[in-house]
């Protein structure tokens, strides 16, 4: 039964769902019915300016790294399980570049397995470190892009395997409850771009255990052709959402419905026929009824939108970007859809900025998609501010795990300095870690991104990339229950 209008409108005045006002630059809250906070924990050498570490929130500022790596709060450790040029997969190739979306799982014996994108763009001879064409696990011998499985054994041994080769651009992806990992390509390039032989901007599955079930490789097209960012599972329902980051017009935020009697599990979505189950986009309205065409209009912690889902016409974009087959006042938009993860009975979506494409400008957003109630809701709202590329507020989120320590860990994609940072559920911000690592000069440094925040199963670990080189890190420390604040 869709939710109508009116429907949304009458409920939001019985209920007093509404806005709530951001508090300053900076400011952030998580999780269902936070608030903004304009209190800012950050990290040291900025720490007297914004006040420095404070209630608790947070490990306390981090302490630069000698090695000049990761900086890191007192009592807390990095290890290095993989370094682009470096490391060595168990073929004897070295591990591929720019790490990206990761996910951790529970392997035999006590092993971690984790799933680590590579997003590689263009053809093979672009790049230093491609991930391997391994035989039986290529798509399009043309793509440099794929996944690697990262094992991590209880006694420290790691070990690196490809687990797909020959797709393009792999960005966040995104875990299954079945225990597989759900590789997107961020890209529309068809067959006879720079060499491919065939069409990208798909969904792969991938078993992180099983190398067999990984043997010549499917697109999952049910779910569309397009720039994917991100992928959710709703462990209930069986849908699926995903993100895409895209402008021009601005990308979309879409839902997948499984068709009738169909059961997921390993390995079922790539059963599926091309036009299985139904792929949408959102047609979003406020409290009073109204359409809203961007998700940047919101401009305040606590907005909540309806939303109706909208058919796409043709999910594989045979002549026209499936972005592009909606008219004006058919759909909302939102400007560089990134990172999500299911938690709290719904997906949190990630909105990294929004500049003069978009209604309004922020420096990131992260939304909460609840599908009982079919609404999104506003958690995190980065307002933009000047400064950035001191090293000043945190900007530009990506990708976002929900912690099991309470609230958010969000890996930084923004201007200057890079960070992972947590957020309480009421809206303190505290940093989790530092880049260090200049690969620009010293008269212009420049640090990469972190991509690939997760935790491991047994909550001990958190796993995290810089994207540029490659190099996937193992956190570990005194964690602790983060309050309010």
């Amino acid at each position: 039964m869709s939710l109508t209008r009116r429907d949304f409108a009458t409920s939001s005045a019985l209920t007093g769902a509404g806005v709530a006002l951001a508090g300053s630059v900076g400011a952030l809250a998580t999780a269902p019915n936070a608030l903004a906070s304009q209190d800012h924990d950050t990290d040291g050498d900025e720490a007297g300016r914004h006040g420095g570490h404070g209630g608790g929130v947070g490990y306390g500022p981090l302490v630069p790294d000698p090695a000049g790596l990761l900086a890191l709060p007192a009592g807390f450790s990095y290890r290095v399980l993989t370094h682009s040029g470096r490391t060595r997969l168990e073929t004897g190739e070295y591990t591929p570049s720019h790490h990206d979306g990761t996910a951790a799982f529970a392997g035999p014996r006590g092993r971690i397995l984790l799933v680590n994108n590579h997003e590689l763009a263009g053809p093979r001879d672009r790049w230093a470190h491609p991930v391997p064409l391994t035989e039986g696990l290529v798509y399009d011998p043309a793509a440099a892009g794929g996944c690697t499985v990262v094992e991590v054994h209880p006694g420290g041994e790691v070990a690196e395997r490809v687990a797909i080769a020959g797709t393009a651009t792999n960005c966040a992806g995104g875990s299954t409850p079945w225990g597989t990992w759900l590789t997107c390509e961020e890209t529309e390039d068809r067959a006879g771009t720079d060499g491919f032989t065939k069409d990208h901007g798909y969904v792969f599955e991938v078993d992180p255990e099983d190398v067999r079930a990984n043997r010549d490789p499917q697109p999952v097209k049910a779910l569309g052709r397009y720039a994917h960012e991100a992928v959710v599972v709703d462990p209930g329902r069986g849908h699926l959402y995903l993100t895409e980051d895209a402008s021009g017009p601005n990308g979309l935020f879409y839902r997948w419905t499984p068709p009738k009697g169909f059961r997921h599990g390993r390995g079922k979505l790539r059963t599926l026929a091309d036009d299985a189950g139904v792929l949408q986009a959102p047609r979003c309205f406020d409290s009073g009824g109204r359409f809203v065409d961007d998700l940047s209009r919101a401009t305040r912690i606590g907005t909540v939108y309806g939303v109706d889902w909208i058919d796409v016409p043709d999910r594989d974009a045979r002549s026209v970007s499936v972005r592009e087959q909606f008219g004006a006042g058919e759909v909302t938009r939102a400007r560089k859809l990134e990172g999500m993860w299911w938690g709290d009975g719904g997906a949190y979506v990630v909105s990294s900025y929004a500049r003069d494409e978009s209604p309004e400008q922020h420096d990131g957003q992260v939304w909460f998609y609840d599908p009982r109630r079919r609404t999104l809701t506003l958690k995190v709202l980065l307002g933009v501010g000047p400064g950035l590329c001191a090293g000043g507020a945190f900007d530009g989120p990506d990708n976002i795990t929900v912690s099991p320590y309470g609230g958010l860990v969000i890996a930084e994609d923004g201007d200057g300095v890079q960070h992972l940072f947590g957020a309480t559920d009421s809206g303190r911000t505290y940093p989790i870690a530092r880049n260090e690592l200049n690969i620009g000069t010293e008269e212009e440094p420049e640090y990469s991104e972190f991509t690939g925040v997760t935790f491991s199963p047994d909550g001990r670990t958190l796993f995290a990339n810089i994207q540029t080189p490659g190099i996937m890190l193992a956190v570990t420390g005194p964690w602790k229950r983060q309050r309010r604040g």
